[in-house]
């Protein structure tokens, strides 16, 4: 499988860190980069959250400034709305001791009407969700514009979602999605599981699309800082 190349500053990131970029971080970087879906079976520790957003994140430190490509680029959908928040929360690191130019928000049940309204109106790059509310986005009669520049959508402990009632509904805001932005690229995540195959055939329109998995899972012995 392909191996994705980290930009100057991320490097420097991880080193000023004390850390070095994971194997399997580095193997999604470079298969998302070649536009394909993958999903990422591994334990708690692992650094597999990181792992999902490092290719938006350096997708979109190599964008252009303008202001006209701007738009939603990656959609984080999350089991719970702490978590959502809490992985905003952690995201700001990175992206503030990089200086990236890239605005993350997120969209649960407690954020305000008016600043619902003003992420359909002026969208952020990285926007963290949860199930129920991207099913209130893919109804609104913006919906069209507002995903037309998503290029990645992350779904975080994959396991959880699938298995719940919520994952039926997921699976319709999924279908929506493609045809709303038909390049778009799907990451799962999910701690270990029986059957990721069954989760691979989840993330992207069968019959369409082949989904490479990665190379093997993520050893226990791998888990840790980063």
């Amino acid at each position: 499988m392909p191996e994705g190349r980290l930009p100057a500053p991320f490097e420097a990131w991880f080193a000023s860190r004390g850390w070095a970029p994971r194997p399997h971080q580095l193997e999604l970087l470079g298969i998302v980069g070649e536009g394909r879906s993958a999903l990422l079976v591994a334990p708690t520790g692992a650094g597999k959250t990181l792992a999902g957003f490092l290719p938006s994140l350096v997708a979109l430190s190599k964008r252009a400034p303008s202001r006209k490509a701007r738009g939603l680029h990656t959609l984080y959908i999350s089991p719970l709305k702490a978590l959502a928040v809490d992985i905003a929360r952690n995201l700001e690191a990175p992206i503030a001791e990089m200086g990236l130019p890239i605005r993350v928000e997120t969209r649960t049940g407690d954020t305000p009407s008016h600043k619902r309204t003003r992420q359909i109106e002026r969208p952020p790059d990285i926007l963290l969700t949860t199930p129920e509310q991207l099913a209130l986005l893919i109804a609104h009669r913006e919906a069209s514009e507002l995903f037309a520049t998503l290029s990645c959508v992350v779904l975080d402990e994959l396991h959880a979602l699938v298995t719940s009632k919520r994952g039926d509904l997921l699976s319709l805001g999924l279908a929506r999605l493609h045809r709303l932005s038909p390049k778009l690229t799907a990451i799962g995540l999910s701690a270990t599981v029986r059957e990721p195959d069954d989760l691979r055939r989840y993330l992207v329109p069968q019959g369409s699309m082949t989904l490479p998995p990665l190379r093997g899972r993520v050893p226990a012995e791998q888990a840790g800082e980063g």
